[in-house]
């Protein structure tokens, strides 16, 4: 039994496979797959090659998955890439990436929570309360439910992605089953061979972005029970569970949209459902949001105060961030992480660091698989109960992979891209010199 009073520097090593799943599944779905589609068959117009980049995309994903698996098994922490960096480059370098983590927990937390409040907003629901202030109520109602305990968070978490899942499933049946109304096809442009390319760059980022989301079980690898082994079925698992549903939720929409009018749609299974369902679709996607969107919240929530504990537990955040209630769930950390969101979300601020995101989430995946080779490197010996197959070529690829990413991010929107980037220069820059002014007064100590 957990000891009454809160403990400082320990987690409850409580969740099972069940939990990693659904983090992983709720980390995955969200409003992407509603919207995506359209992207891809702007892209690729042919149904073959739209199927295509969705196999190729989950493959990417996986290929990038393999260095999360690997050092998760071996440093099952709470701080998933702040400790894996940490322990490959150093302290400098893994504040920065536990800032990295941080902030796009935080910004994205403030995000989703307003989403949510718009999609309340489009069913009629509190017209006359303020987008933000109900925002703000939606973090207040996670902070609830995350402070109550690390067992009823992640039940609820559960329960979210078992709804998202069946959500998609039924809406599946419903375009495969129901007789839907004819939807006329906008005549297709000539497309170039130059601009075809550009294109299927970019619908491939749509879907890599539409995939994002499948490492959050890496957070709570402190909390999983038997994590050698849990950690790796929960994402493969997961990971496959998601590319086979979204395969399906594309055949679907193929079923009852032709290509070229979901290239012309930017939200193709609305309009799908509403050529099945009538004005009930549309009642029907924004409950599908509500849910899809909260459940993807209830996880930042959970990731964040899992990065702050585990920050502070080093010693890089204040000390009172690692302590531990006695349901296992670091309060003070969880407190710090909605507060800063929730002033996000209440002021609008949130706008600009979400726009960085992307670049931060890329630069992560990057560092991570540079960590996996250097601590295959500098520590051989470590333990390893799962390790990357065919090492190091998903390592080289996925590095690769995500710089180009990266440097695209950059050439698209540079000012938000390199915004992301001078932030966690700026971080570094700052605890560089608060390391060299403590170590100015051990020498004068001594």
């Amino acid at each position: 039994m957990p000891s009454a009073r809160a403990k400082c520097g320990s987690l409850l090593r409580i969740l099972g496979v069940v939990f990693g799943i659904a983090a992983v599944v709720g980390g995955m779905i969200g409003q992407g797959v509603l919207r995506t589609p359209g992207i891809i068959a702007g892209a690729a117009h042919s149904p073959g090659l739209i199927m295509l980049l969705w196999i190729c995309g989950a493959a990417l994903v996986a290929v990038s998955a393999f260095a999360y698996v690997e050092l998760g098994t071996a440093i099952p922490c709470a701080g998933g890439p702040y400790d894996f960096v940490r322990r490959a480059f150093g302290d400098l370098p893994g504040v920065i990436a536990g800032w990295a983590g941080w902030l796009i927990c935080i910004s994205a937390q403030a995000f989703m929570s307003t989403v949510v409040a718009e999609f309340v907003h489009r069913l009629g629901i509190w017209p006359d309360v303020a987008t933000p202030i109900l925002a703000v109520a939606v973090l207040a109602l996670f902070w609830a439910v995350n402070w109550a305990g690390t067992r009823i968070s992640a039940d609820s978490q559960i329960f979210f992605s078992a709804a998202k899942g069946i959500g998609l499933i039924a809406l599946v049946i419903v375009l495969f089953a129901l007789p839907s109304s004819p939807v006329p096809a906008p005549p297709p442009e000539p497309v170039s061979g130059a601009v075809g390319i550009a294109g299927l760059a970019i619908a491939m980022r749509a879907i890599i972005n539409t995939y994002a989301g499948w490492e959050d079980t890496v957070y709570h690898c402190e909390e999983l029970k038997n994590p050698e082994r849990t950690l790796p079925r929960s994402m493969a698992t997961g990971i496959i569970s998601v590319a086979i549903l979204y395969l399906v939720v594309n055949l679907a929409l193929l079923h009852v949209l032709p290509p070229a009018a979901m290239a012309a749609s930017n939200l193709p299974a609305a309009d799908a459902a509403r050529s099945v369902l009538g004005p009930e679709g549309d009642v029907a996607l924004t409950c599908f949001g509500i849910l899809s969107v909260a459940a993807i919240t209830n996880l930042y929530v959970m990731r964040s105060a899992r990065v702050s504990f585990a920050m502070a537990r080093q010693g890089h955040l204040p000390a009172r961030l690692s302590c531990v209630a006695p349901s296992g769930t670091p309060r003070a950390a969880l407190a710090a992480s909605v507060l800063l969101a929730a002033l996000f979300a209440g002021t609008g601020t949130y706008e600009t660091i979400v726009a960085t995101n992307v670049a931060l989430s890329v630069s992560l995946l990057v560092v991570v698989n540079l960590a996996v080779m250097a601590l295959r490197h500098y520590e051989p010996d470590l333990p390893r109960p799962f390790r990357m197959p065919f090492y190091p070529i998903p390592a080289i690829w996925a590095v690769g992979i995500n710089l180009t990413m990266l440097a695209a991010l950059i050439f698209e929107d540079p000012v938000h891209s390199l915004a992301g980037l001078a932030i966690l220069a700026l971080v570094g820059v700052v605890y560089w010199a608060i390391g060299a002014t403590r170590q100015r007064h051990l020498w004068r100590a001594v």
